[in-house]
């Protein structure tokens, strides 16, 4: 019973570092039809925020806070910089933004390795979530408790402003009808901007929790960047609740595979699974709901 609790939290915090990578693909994909391939270097860029905050800060503690606020400012900035010099001139190309924006992901990351070097470095976390938590004979580390209450929080957080905000109402018009949207005046490419923006901003914020049960090095969005893509199109394309749930069954998947088998294996047999999956429900586990007449 303690391996199997072990199993499952740590398969939900895997999950919930790809949902955070995944909410903001699911987003920007749902309603631009962009493949960013530069997703991932948004995380690590994250990363190497809390890296450098925590340099700065002087109480874990609060570097920890600041490092998501400022991952959250950062990577939504470089999302913001993004769609304004390259994406805005390719949307509903997918092909093109995926050539373009992998090609670009390269670039971010030679950048890392010139100023911090080839080496990983490390975020020291705060001790308040040193050790772990005993949960039906199995401990748990508070990291990764901390980790899925963000999750949670992000969610929660992303559900209320789709729902209760304008601009909620203007993102959900455009994905629903782009072309209808701008005839009731919504100004659908600043709508497209602000998504950008909040889309990155949340893979920053995924960088900074990535610190807390890893190192951080170059190459670390490549690692999650795939696999949130696989959330986004197995959930259905602008679907929190599809990501939400593809997400916990992915790392789920993954925890208890890699435990009963190796990393590779289990790699191997999550992606027959999805494809089988593809195969019966090609649109994923959700839809959006348009007002298209074709």
């Amino acid at each position: 019973m303690g391996a199997m609790v072990g199993q499952i939290f740590t398969g939900l915090s895997i999950g919930s570092i790809l949902l955070l990578t995944a909410l903001g693909l699911s987003l920007t994909f749902g309603q631009m039809g962009v493949i960013n391939m530069a997703h991932g270097e948004f995380l690590m860029a994250g990363s190497y925020t809390a890296f450098v905050v925590q340099q700065v800060a002087t109480a874990a503690g609060v570097s920890l806070l600041l490092s998501l606020v400022a991952g959250f400012v950062v990577g939504g900035l470089m999302g913001l910089l993004l769609e304004v010099t390259l994406i805005r001139r390719m949307y509903h190309r997918p092909l093109d933004t995926l050539l373009v924006t992998f090609g670009v992901g390269l670039v971010l990351q030679q950048l890392a390795r010139d100023v911090f070097g080839a080496p990983a470095v490390n975020v020291v976390p705060p001790g308040w979530l040193s050790g772990g938590v005993d949960i039906l004979g199995a401990v748990v580390p508070r990291a990764r408790l901390f980790i899925l209450a963000l999750a949670v929080a992000c969610v929660v957080a992303l559900s209320l402003v789709l729902r209760l905000t304008p601009l909620g109402r203007r993102i959900r018009a455009t994905v629903q009808n782009r072309d209808l949207a701008e005839t009731v005046g919504i100004r659908t490419r600043r709508t497209d901007r602000v998504t950008f923006f909040l889309g990155s901003a949340l893979a920053g914020v995924a960088g900074v929790a990535l610190t807390l049960i890893g190192s951080t090095s170059s190459t670390i969005g490549q690692s999650y960047v795939i696999d949130a893509f696989l959330v986004v199109v197995v959930g259905g394309l602008g679907q929190i609740r599809g990501a939400v749930i593809a997400a916990a069954a992915l790392g789920l998947l993954n925890s208890f595979l890699e435990f009963s088998t190796t990393a590779s294996v289990a790699k191997v047999v999550v992606f027959g699974l999805i494809v089988v999956f593809l195969q019966v429900r090609p649109q994923g586990l959700f839809t959006v709901r348009t007002r298209s007449l074709t």
